[in-house]
């Protein structure tokens, strides 16, 4: 017997009938990604056409509309979509921000990005964006809500500084931030004032303590380098891992379940972490050998994170207490990556990241776990107590 999903996403609502019947006959453009699926995994664009919506374009975030860009910060083209020949204006290129050219003709503007959870992957930032799009074009927003593969509880990492704010980071909030984008799209729009005509068509069944697996949903990697749920549960934490010169796995099957570069010995590395900084996981001394990034062909030693309660693990503590050891066993290699990085000339990219000095400074001048992340704890309370008008679920 085929078991049906637990939820239904704001697209299944959507193209079932249940929600915005009043949008059928709107100019619609459709901000999609491999991940953009129905349940039995049609293609958003498909589903959409075939229910008599009238999708006039489409728009593709970082990686492209159909996941056509392996690498990361590989820039996309404007090109017409080789299955539907609709305009497919890239928003992961020359610009981030739909132009008034690509708004032009347009009544509804749907997002239906399957996000991850962590406020520096970008598909955050292009709703933020499209929404501002909207508002300047006095087109509708329609977010079609999806699950958060995280789960809408556990908020983790510091809140983003002001004068940190790039394209992995626009708006002060967790780098674990609990939100599912419907409801990110309501606290943008009201608390950080953007103002769009928003419409959020919401999920049945979703509840905030459900990780993927509990939804029943088949899992579409939203972007190449998050192949599994396992691998979204590490992500809020190991991201971090691309503001040092340290391999996060790209280039292999794991990535960022697999952190290591050629001058670590991986089990002086996991002997000078301390098992209460990984609570919920087993650290396993490995090598590894990348095919593409950062020390491409090269072996590596380091470690293989293995979850063992997801409700336990926090990625956030466990990468600082990586980087610490990474200094403490490899203290004139341990180094962290230069700029550019995600369009910010300037800033280091692992303070865009964590947002904020604090962890650089914190790791290079031999600060313990605790200290690198006191009220860190209290930042994300005071967080989780001012949302709580945005959240739907």
């Amino acid at each position: 017997m085929i078991k049906l999903p637990t939820v239904r996403t704001g697209l299944d609502r959507l193209v079932s009938g249940d929600a915005g019947a009043h949008l059928k006959d709107a100019a619609t453009g459709l901000i999609m990604h491999p991940a953009s699926v129905t349940a039995d995994l049609v293609p958003s664009v498909d589903a959409l056409l075939a229910a008599g919506f009238h999708v006039r374009s489409l728009f593709g975030p970082q990686h492209g509309a159909r996941g056509e860009k392996q690498d990361n910060m590989i820039e996309s083209e404007h090109y017409a979509d080789p299955r539907t020949g609709l305009p497919v204006h890239s928003l992961y290129s020359d610009v981030r921000k739909p132009t008034p050219d690509m708004m032009a003709g347009l009544d509804v503007l749907f997002y239906d990005l399957q996000d991850v959870g962590v406020r520096v992957y970008t598909f955050s930032w292009t709703l933020a964006l499209a929404m501002e799009a909207c508002a300047e074009a006095r087109v509708k927003m329609v977010v079609l809500d999806r699950p958060n593969p995280v789960g809408g509880v556990v908020r983790e990492g510091p809140v983003l500084r002001s004068g940190f704010e790039s394209f992995v980071g626009l708006h002060p909030e967790p780098l674990r931030h609990g939100f599912t984008m419907g409801e990110l799209a309501r606290w943008l729009n009201t608390a950080r004032g953007i103002g769009c005509d928003l419409e959020v068509v919401t999920m049945d069944g979703w509840r905030r303590d459900m990780f993927w697996e509990d939804t029943g949903l088949p899992y579409v990697l939203p972007s190449p380098n998050l192949p599994t749920p396992d691998s979204c549960v590490v992500y809020p934490g190991m991201v971090l891992v691309e503001g040092t010169l340290l391999s996060e796995g790209r280039g292999t099957t794991k990535p960022f379940e697999l952190i290591g570069a050629p001058w670590l010995d991986p089990y002086a590395l996991v002997e000078a972490i301390a098992p209460e900084d990984v609570a919920g996981a087993r650290l396993r001394p490995c090598w590894f050998e990348p095919t593409f990034q950062k020390h491409k062909e090269t072996l590596c030693g380091g470690v293989q994170i293995h979850v063992t309660d997801r409700e336990a693990f926090r990625s956030v503590r466990a990468a600082v207490a990586l980087f610490r050891a990474c200094r403490e066993v490899a203290p004139d290699d341990f180094d962290w990556r230069p700029p550019p990085y995600e369009y910010e000339e300037r800033l280091m990219p692992i303070d865009i990241l964590w947002g904020g000095p604090g962890l650089r400074e914190g790791v290079d001048a031999g600060r313990s776990v605790a200290d690198i992340l006191q009220g860190v704890d209290e930042e994300c309370a005071t967080f989780g107590r001012e949302v709580e008008g945005a959240l739907l679920y």
